[in-house]
């Protein structure tokens, strides 16, 4: 970590105020305070329209409310900004960096908190963090296996899905709810099941999620895996895809490039179900025509994968009261619901919503809903990601397996 001396001097006071006391609202209402006319320069990845209207619908709101003007800084990888955080510490640039909030999880993370480049511990200055759910969804303090540390602010939470068509499927008992009985259903269905190539994002995670339920104790798979603990715990892994690859759409010779390219698949009646990291994605491609408004998203019985995306400040950051005032709105329940809503993001929220007063958990309530979103009840706990570098691992032993 930094000495404390590389921080400007009022950086180092709210250091040693976090770590002497908690904070109290007059705390709150200073940050509030120096974050009036201050520009926050968010560096986000700009790939996805209603993530965009989004984040300009948050800059209105805290202009209007503090004061703080946010300037979305667009990129096409996280990385763009973790690199030049590194290269402004590189030439001694310990204030008045040119990012003061990103968009971050997973690798990008874990590389800023071991270097040192993120300001905190935060979470415990934000007022709104008391309604974050800390236990109950855990991938909201653990990021690919590490552990947050009140250096990153939860914003929004993914979890995998499977989606099917129910007029194909009429039966909701044949919707195989577990690992083994998706075997099960594709000896039953062959060549009507699939997923991308595991590259892809989604395809990886078809295979993370069969190793976490296989697994005798997940726990392992928080650790980095070695040579020895891989060969042993990713033996079930092999033998349960061994057997259903042959079942596969294609024989499992061939998969789609992408989620969008297996979406496709589904939509054209080539298979039954595909898998998203999203559990509303499925509705919104019925509200935008690209599939039909019989396809229904279900979880595993146990659960399925979850991860959750985080805001982070730069440990010399120009605005880092402006950066807490953005990131302690963007986990008030007033922006949670709007995030939730199918109209806008349709993510899921980090909250527990047993924390929040009736009229805030009123707005969740209210949401429309839509048949083709499983409700939390059905959707579970999510399921921590492994660490990184199972996943390294069990790409190139299905590279190697699917080319020899």
């Amino acid at each position: 970590m930094l000495h404390r001396r590389h921080f400007s001097l009022l950086t180092a006071a709210l250091l040693t105020s976090r770590a002497a006391r908690a904070q109290t609202p007059a705390d709150w209402s200073r940050t509030l305070a120096t974050a009036r006319g201050q520009t926050v320069y968010w560096n986000a990845w700009a790939g996805d329209e209603k993530t965009n209207a989004f984040i300009a619908w948050v800059g209105a709101e805290v202009k209007a409310r503090y004061g703080v003007t946010l300037v979305h800084t667009r990129l096409q990888d996280t990385a763009e900004a973790v690199t030049r955080v590194i290269a402004e510490k590189t030439a001694g640039r310990t204030r008045g960096g040119s990012v003061d909030l990103i968009w971050i999880n997973g690798p990008n993370f874990l590389a800023m908190k071991q270097q040192g480049l993120l300001l905190g511990p935060v979470t415990q200055r934000l007022p709104n963090f008391a309604y974050v759910d800390t236990v109950g969804k855990r991938s909201n303090v653990i990021d690919f296996s590490t552990p947050v540390d009140g250096f990153a602010v939860p914003w929004a939470l993914a979890q995998l899905v499977f989606v099917y068509d129910s007029a194909r499927i009429t039966n909701p008992a044949e919707v195989p709810r577990s690992t083994p009985a998706l075997l099960e259903w594709a000896r039953r269905h062959p060549g009507r099941l699939t997923h991308p190539q595991v590259g892809n994002f989604l395809g990886a995670s078809f295979l993370k999620q069969a190793l976490v339920d296989l697994v005798p104790d997940a726990a392992v798979l928080q650790q980095p895996a070695t040579d020895a603990s891989f060969a042993t715990v990713a033996a079930p892994l092999w033998t349960w895809y061994d057997a259903i690859r042959p079942h596969l759409w294609r024989q499992g010779r061939q998969f789609p490039e992408s989620g969008p390219a297996q979406r496709q698949l589904l939509a054209d009646g080539e298979i039954d179900i595909t898998l998203s990291f999203s559990p509303a994605e499925a509705a919104a491609a019925v509200r935008d025509g690209l599939l039909p408004a019989t396809v229904r998203a279900f979880a595993f019985r146990k659960g399925t994968i979850g991860n959750t995306s985080f805001v982070a400040i730069p440990f010399n950051a120009a605005h880092p009261e402006g950066a807490l005032v953005v990131a302690n709105f963007l986990i008030e329940p007033l922006a949670q619901a709007r995030a939730q809503d199918l109209a806008h993001l349709g993510s899921l929220n980090v909250l527990d919503l047993a924390k929040l007063p009736a009229a805030e958990r009123a707005r969740f309530e209210q949401l429309p809903h839509h048949p083709a979103v499983p409700s939390a009840a059905e959707l579970g706990s999510p399921q921590l990601e492994p660490h990184a570098s199972w996943m390294t691992r069990i790409e190139a032993e299905w590279r190697r397996r699917t080319t020899r």
